[in-house]
């Protein structure tokens, strides 16, 4: 159903400077692969298979990790080292990767309409790769969740967590009409209110499935907070002329936007996740 997904990718990364002056913040690793490379695995498991970066100025590593290395194949080809990158190889023969550039820093909004001319006139998905999401083992991944509700209700749909109320300034939040458990049918959306104007404690995170009239409604979307151009602005107005789900997600999410969150995931995947893997194949 849906081939596509988006990566707005042009950020800075100022919280985790000077780490990121010369390296983006998506191919900062957890344990032993970059975030980005967890995005794109979770969107490929849900059978997204055309992949597109919005990325700015210093992002070149981006492009470079999902290419081949063929120095570096060389240098270890023949010893134990060459299955470290079958992960990444498998991407890179089973996917396709496109790339272009936001001048400037416009928002969300911007970013996902920068990358019109990647996703075309097709529904697609977005993934923000600071949002690090796991779930149990055996389990569908969060984009798989929202590919299977998106085949039943064929609309926009963003994955939302509680949060704790002294939070909703961080997020997007919404209100909802109940559906059934865990799915909202959305009746409002505010960009990071304080907690005494947000319309509930249910905050949007990083993952997306958006229908192609979104880039004309983005379009006209005036700025809103801090001058930026708001994918939350836009989606409340989907909202208002047809049907926008929200979608309780099952799994955990690390925000790895953040210094503590980046840690806590990184300890919770080598704890969970890297070791058991490791421990397998010994």
């Amino acid at each position: 159903m849906i081939k596509k997904c988006l990566f707005p990718v042009a950020g800075y990364g100022t919280r985790f400077l000077p780490a990121t002056k010369a390296m983006p913040k998506e191919i900062l690793p957890i344990v032993n692969k970059p975030l980005v490379q967890y995005g794109v695995e979770e969107a490929s498991e849900a059978g997204m298979n055309e992949f597109g970066f919005v990325t700015g100025r210093g992002k070149r590593a981006i492009e470079d990790h999902f290419d081949i290395s063929y120095e570096l194949e060389h240098q270890i080809a023949g010893t134990g080292k060459e299955d470290l990158l079958t992960s990444i190889r498998d991407l890179i023969n089973n996917n396709t990767f496109a790339f272009t550039r936001q001048n400037e820093m416009k928002g969300l909004g911007h970013a996902i309409l920068t990358g019109r001319n990647l996703m075309g006139d097709n529904p697609f998905a977005v993934v923000l790769a600071d949002d690090f999401c796991v779930v149990p083992e055996g389990e569908d991944g969060v984009l798989t969740q929202m590919a299977k509700l998106y085949k039943q209700f064929r609309c926009s749909i963003v994955a939302i967590e509680e949060v704790p109320e002294d939070q909703t300034h961080k997020y997007g939040v919404i209100a909802g009409e109940p559906m059934k458990d865990g799915l909202y049918r959305i009746t409002d959306m505010v960009e990071k209110p304080s907690p005494d104007k947000a319309p509930s404690n249910l905050a949007i995170i990083g993952r997306y499935i958006l229908t192609p009239d979104i880039f004309e409604i983005i379009e006209n979307t005036k700025p809103g907070k801090n001058g930026e151009v708001q994918i939350t602005d836009a989606l409340l107005e989907q909202a208002k002329n047809g049907c926008v789900l929200a979608y309780q997600f099952k799994g955990k999410r690390f925000d790895c936007g953040s210094i503590e969150g980046f840690v806590e995931a990184t300890n919770h995947v080598y704890e969970n996740i890297y070791k058991k893997n490791r421990d397998k194949k010994q």
